[in-house]
């Protein structure tokens, strides 16, 4: 799967370049052979910690939509929340069995708890799904990423 996604994305690089003229391009960085031009894309796109960056961001918007009582847009953070880690493994299959719980458990209940739009749920099941987040940084080594429940909202997004 990862190979060909890598390999869709190189072919579609080398697809929007039609001239017959050699000329600097942007994308003449990617050096080397077809392998090793796939292995700098790779780097490019790195491990688990773009993920987290991503789920950090989404995490702080469901928060702040739950307290707005936006579940539309709670959903969607949820959502995006899932797909992250879930590319993100396509990436570092190592990191899965420290995410399994999270995308089979704890996210799930959170979907229920959207479901159900109610704020006191919301911030209690957000609690849980904090603890969570905690726990699995320590089974990955890094617990000194300890998340926290928002305090300053950055997002100008507000119902």
């Amino acid at each position: 799967m990862k190979q060909t996604f890598i390999f869709i994305l190189t072919l579609g690089l080398f697809a929007c370049n039609q001239s017959t003229e050699k000329e600097t391009t942007q994308g003449d960085w990617i050096k080397g052979t077809e392998a090793e031009q796939i292995k700098t894309i790779e780097k490019q796109f790195r491990g688990f910690d773009n993920t987290m960056v991503e789920t950090g961001y989404r995490y702080q918007e469901l928060y702040w939509a739950g307290q707005d009582e936006n579940w539309e847009y709670a959903d969607y953070q949820l959502d995006k929340i899932k797909l992250s880690i879930e590319n993100g493994l396509e990436r570092r299959p190592k990191r899965a069995k420290s995410a399994e719980h999270f995308l089979t458990y704890v996210l799930p209940e959170i979907k229920k708890t959207l479901e159900k739009k109610d704020i006191e749920i919301f911030n209690k099941n957000f609690q849980t799904m904090t603890i969570n987040c905690n726990s699995c940084h320590s089974m990955e080594k890094v617990p000194f990423f300890s998340v926290q429940i928002p305090t300053d909202r950055q997002s100008p997004i507000k119902k």
